[in-house]
């Protein structure tokens, strides 16, 4: 019987899990994504947002999922016999990959958001994630013209681009060999102790994007030589890349790509 082949395979196979022992050692536990410090220094790469240019801005997420459950086109939240809509809100977001969605919607940037609502990008002290713009909720849901940024991976296009960066930026350009880990989280795994490391060349990174066994992008991407360091953590809404002043200037200075600096995060 004849089988396609697999390109991820090819591309990507699968290496000896000790390969993540320095992060380990770097960073404490990789459970969400090994979260490295500066090297030397750090930027924060933000996953996109989207905003309807004709949307209903006065709509929540959570008012129209209510509506539908009382007009019976929906069914309610439920976790087993729990019912979440009576414990929680719907606020708009989710998991995974993402992508532009189409016409209509157009890329809302976080500067922008926050000179709207006079929220910072990020506030002090935190991370770059679901608490961020509580301005820009109805009591803590997003409205319905905006899609805000999903958790535990990059949108495709800030991912196509960040890889386009880290090739110039790397001295063997698209022959650069890298390493790439997925969290057990990313792969729905119950084998926590089996992580999933693949080695392949920079170029080749946007089939990892593709990866039919997790819904999200690589937890973690390194070149082999250590010089640079990507973290998507399961939980936030943006990507830390550790690296060289260079790089982060590059990554700073894209028009393409929207990134911070956190001192309190360096």
């Amino acid at each position: 019987m004849y089988e396609e082949p697999n390109p991820m395979a090819g591309l990507w196979p699968l290496v000896p899990y000790g390969h993540t022992d320095w992060l380990l050692k770097l960073c404490g536990d990789g459970l969400t994504g090994f979260m490295p410090p500066a090297m030397p220094d750090a930027v924060w790469v933000l996953n996109a947002l989207y905003e309807h240019e004709q949307g209903p801005s006065d709509v929540s997420y959570d008012e129209y999922h209510r509506a539908r459950v009382a007009d019976g086109s929906t069914w309610p939240h439920m976790a087993g016999d729990v019912d979440l809509d009576a414990v929680g809100i719907a606020t708009g977001g989710g998991l995974g990959r993402a992508r532009h969605p189409g016409p209509g919607w157009r890329r809302l940037r976080w500067a922008e958001l926050a000179r709207r609502t006079g929220d910072p990008v990020v506030p002090d002290g935190l991370l770059p994630s679901s608490c961020c713009f509580p301005s820009a909720t109805k009591d803590g849901s997003r409205p319905l013209s905006m899609i805000p940024p999903t958790e535990g991976s990059l949108d495709r296009e800030t991912w196509n681009r960040l890889v386009a960066v880290l090739v110039r930026q790397s001295p063997a350009g698209p022959d650069t060999r890298c390493l790439a880990y997925y969290s057990p989280l990313t792969l729905g795994a119950t084998d926590f102790d089996n992580l999933h490391v693949r080695e392949g060349r920079l170029g080749d990174a946007g089939i990892l994007y593709d990866h039919s066994e997790a819904d999200f992008s690589p937890s973690n991407l390194w070149a082999a030589d250590r010089s640079w360091v990507l973290c998507t953590d399961y939980d936030l809404w943006a990507t830390k890349v550790a690296g060289s002043p260079a790089l982060v200037e590059a990554l700073l200075n894209d028009s393409g790509i929207e990134a911070v600096r956190l001192p309190w995060a360096h």
